[in-house]
């Protein structure tokens, strides 16, 4: 086939060819410059992004469950508080048991300690309804009755499994310290009361009980969240090293495509003026 033909221009047939593959290639870092991303959708790499896409939903999961045991968080502190708070007044409160179980104590100074023992046992019921957070309470509203408590179940981790945690009975401890003026006013039932198997050194035993539990709560739940903070950062970066681009690299190739561009379109153009040559030929 001859070269000088204006039926068939392979120059510009092969500079278009050039240029069209230039244009594909600019249009591939165009937009990894652009979003940042080397895989950006399925189009880019249906495989990397099924996985991306899998280790971002982990991720959100991961930040949900956070969100949920962050929320723990304050409901422990402020449980944690509340018992601390009545363990204190339970310190008190045996101080003037102990002054109630002597015989040698007047009638006015035993009503004065009644007084001032119901009016710790008032600050307890204080503390119980308190120790709320958001609407939510571990250890339960004084009530007539013992009342009924179950674990709480929070969720921990990306699977949604759960951590337990337990709740701690005020309406039993109100109603097991709340003595009457009777109990009260024997030193005999008093001491009673505060022997190693008392009712009152029992329910201040309890007391120590909760609180040793919940401090055990808050340190997992801490640990938790820590961990899952741990593991979304590694997941972030195994994700970015799959998807994202190499944007100094990208920006170097960028700019030479755009180079070939501008040549790969003056090339075109001189092989398209080819065949105005052949017009002087025929002068």
């Amino acid at each position: 086939m001859s070269v000088d033909s204006v039926n068939t221009n392979m120059g510009a047939m092969i500079a278009l060819q050039s240029l069209q593959t230039t244009q594909t290639q600019l249009g591939v870092v165009q937009k990894q410059v652009s979003t940042g991303f080397r895989v950006a959708d399925s189009t880019d790499d249906g495989a990397a992004y099924a996985i991306a896409q899998s280790v971002r939903s982990t991720v959100g999961a991961l930040t949900a469950a956070n969100q949920q045991l962050g929320g723990v968080q304050g409901l422990l502190s402020t449980t944690q508080s509340g018992l601390n708070d009545i363990s204190n007044t339970m310190n008190s409160m045996r101080d003037i048991l102990v002054n109630l179980s002597s015989g040698n104590v007047s009638a006015d100074e035993r009503t004065n300690y009644e007084k001032q023992y119901a009016s710790k046992v008032t600050q307890i019921q204080t503390f119980i309804q308190d120790a709320d957070y958001n609407g939510k309470t571990l250890i339960g509203n004084v009530s007539g009755s013992n009342g009924s408590f179950s674990r709480v179940a929070v969720a921990r981790n990306e699977s949604g499994s759960s951590y337990g945690i337990a709740t701690f009975s005020g309406s039993a401890l109100y109603n097991s310290i709340a003595f009457t003026t009777t109990q009260l006013g024997s030193a005999t039932t008093v001491q009673a009361l505060m022997t190693a198997t008392g009712t009152f050194i029992n329910q201040q035993n309890s007391v120590g009980q909760g609180l040793n539990t919940v401090g055990s709560e808050i340190n997992y739940v801490n640990n938790q969240v820590s961990y899952n903070n741990d593991k979304i950062d590694a997941l972030n970066s195994g994700l970015g090293a799959l998807v994202d681009a190499d944007l100094a690299k990208e920006s170097a190739q960028l700019t030479s495509l755009q180079i070939r561009q501008q040549l790969g379109t003056q090339s075109l153009s001189m092989a398209n003026s080819a065949p105005q040559s052949l017009l002087s030929l025929f002068r």
